[in-house]
């Protein structure tokens, strides 16, 4: 009898143990922040809005992520383009969640990325780093890349034929004009600017782009 209950008790630590050491785990795993699904660029592909179209785009997104161990992951640009077969950006990026470099959740999925998206601001928008972008905000007055390419509408549709918001269909480093975010939110006239719709660039060329505040810097989504 006494040997069984000593076996009983045995049993009954090693199986508070086991549960103890699972319970362990599962919480960790609910500790861990969930992979990086949205970046901006650090950089831009350095030929202004010429991206090599929306392909050479996803390409440098593809690129950035590979660098910081996300190329698993399928990565598009946040970009619309116009005309005949116009693509809207928010059909390109997957359905979300996505969350930034340092695992916030920037946006649950499509209708909250264009109508909930607070944490689009210069403290939560990192590159593929996660470091932050030149800002007004903090750093010099004169100077800011905020401007980010997107040819896109506040919902994130296309622009219609006419008027060129996309740099010809992001071929163009010389005529032309795209449709610019502010990625920080930074406006001196409208508080809350938007991150995907601010007003357009002077032109398509790096030093256009530059001139107008930005470095022809563009957003990455995770599609899955």
């Amino acid at each position: 009898m006494r040997n069984r209950r000593v076996l009983l008790a045995t049993a009954a630590v090693c199986g508070a143990l086991v549960l103890s050491g699972l319970a362990a785990v599962a919480g960790r795993q609910a500790q861990e922040p969930p992979p990086m699904g949205f970046f901006i660029t650090s950089t831009g592909v350095g030929d202004g809005a010429n991206l090599g179209g929306l392909d050479g785009a996803d390409a440098h997104c593809q690129t950035l992520a590979a660098t910081v161990g996300a190329g698993d992951r399928t990565w598009r640009a946040y970009l619309s383009t116009q005309g005949p077969g116009a693509v809207n950006a928010r059909d390109r990026i997957g359905a979300g969640p996505w969350a930034n470099a340092e695992g916030l959740v920037m946006a649950t999925g499509v209708e909250s990325l264009h109508y909930d998206n607070s944490n689009f601001n210069w403290t939560h928008t990192l590159d593929e780093n996660g470091n932050q972008f030149a800002s007004r905000i903090d750093g010099d007055p004169d100077f800011t890349v905020h401007d980010v390419l997107t040819g896109t509408r506040l919902d994130g549709t296309a622009y219609p034929e006419g008027e060129d918001r996309t740099c010809g269909n992001w071929t163009s480093s010389g005529e032309g004009s795209a449709m610019l975010g502010h990625a920080d939110r930074y406006s001196f006239t409208t508080p809350g600017s938007p991150w995907n719709t601010a007003h357009p660039s002077r032109g398509c060329s790096q030093d256009n782009l530059v001139a107008t505040g930005g470095a022809g810097l563009f957003y990455c989504f995770a599609v899955d």
